[in-house]
């Protein structure tokens, strides 16, 4: 169990980094809660003062350089958020980022742990899993999503959702294999060193202080547009907005987090897959009914039937492991994910209006 007394959390600046920093805090007050972040995201720097107010400490550095991670001289547990998140990254730019910050920040953090002997909980994704796997799932074509059919093509996936035992075999993008590659090593740091390693395949993450953009944090990203009126595009698989994704709201996976540093001694190093389930999913078509209803607002919406690399139809958490060896699920629905977010965006508009309506 964590005792309560030195959190290091990297990419700690960051949506969901600042958001499990500042939930330790509130549970332990007396502990020592560190975040790193190198400040790389856009709107990650808007954080500083609210960690700071919470008691958090924040320190300016990079996981790809180990020396920023050695100046800790206690740690009892490190969550390593930090990521280049981006599916698309490396398509056209360098791999160097993607690979650095994802593959060598995480072996520079576990040495980190291994050196202090801390627990190490790992943030992953369901990007792990192949795109041409994902691509042939079995769909039902409704009137505003695609939904999983009943007999499927692979083993790891049902109506409820996609869980642990989809196959792995195949591409993924450098984002996923990045991730992939680091949840082997925990596995080998964990056998070889005796850490206590959690990993948890996250879905799409969401909730209100995401600096949402088109290629990561969609939900805020959707909202900001009607809230700011600026166009929209369905891209890709026939350009109907029919793709869906499911939404975890920061806070149950706060909860999660803060269930999983509460138990420890269950920590084996396998990993599971967390996300906002099928009661949690929403497609583009649909996330823009929610965001008119909402906003009052109604803004154009392109159509762009070809669909980018790396890009899926559907992605739908099937949480049933990780709910019945934590005793945790989601609560917050998609509804008050979009309430709450929009309600941050309406109530920060003027600050966040660089972040949301650069060019």
């Amino acid at each position: 169990m964590y005792n309560g007394k030195t959190v290091l959390v990297t990419g700690g600046a960051g949506f969901v980094g600042s958001h499990l920093a500042l939930a330790f805090k509130r549970r332990f007050p007396a502990a020592r809660v560190i975040v790193l972040d190198n400040l790389k995201r856009r709107g990650s720097e808007l954080n500083i003062k609210r960690l700071i107010r919470g008691g958090v400490e924040f320190l300016h550095g990079d996981v790809r350089n180990k020396e920023d991670l050695t100046g800790i001289s206690v740690l009892d547990l490190l969550i390593e958020c930090s990521a280049e998140p981006s599916v698309l990254a490396g398509y056209s730019t360098s791999a160097d980022y993607v690979i650095g910050s994802n593959l060598m920040g995480a072996v520079h953090c576990l040495e980190v742990a291994k050196a202090h002997q801390a627990a190490f909980i790992f943030l992953s994704t369901s990007r792990v899993y192949p795109v041409k796997y994902l691509n042939d799932l079995s769909l039902v074509e409704k009137d505003t999503r695609f939904e999983l059919a009943e007999s499927q093509p692979v083993a790891g996936v049902s109506p409820a959702g996609i869980d642990h035992t989809f196959p792995l075999e195949g591409a993924r993008s450098l984002y996923g294999a990045t991730k992939l590659s680091a949840e082997l090593l925990i596995q080998e740091y964990r056998d070889m060193y005796g850490l206590q390693t959690v990993i948890n395949r996250c879905g799409v993450i969401a909730g209100p202080g995401q600096m949402g953009r088109v290629d990561q944090g969609i939900l805020a990203f959707w909202l900001a547009a009607h809230i700011y009126e600026k166009p929209l595009s369905y891209i890709g698989f026939g350009g109907m907005g029919k793709q869906v994704r499911d939404m975890l709201h920061i806070e149950d996976l706060s909860e999660l987090i803060l269930t999983q540093a509460l138990s420890l001694e269950k920590a084996d190093g396998k990993a599971r897959n967390a996300g906002g389930g099928r009661e949690g999913s929403v497609s583009l078509f649909e996330l823009t009914q929610m965001c008119e209803a909402f906003t009052g607002k109604r803004i154009p919406v392109t159509a762009v039937p070809e669909t980018r690399p790396a890009d899926i139809p559907l992605y739908i958490t099937d949480n049933k492991a990780i709910s019945d060896f934590y005793g945790w699920r989601p609560t917050r629905g998609i509804t008050r994910l979009v309430e709450e977010t929009a309600q941050w965006i309406y109530d920060n508009k003027e600050m966040l209006r660089p972040i949301f309506c650069a060019e």
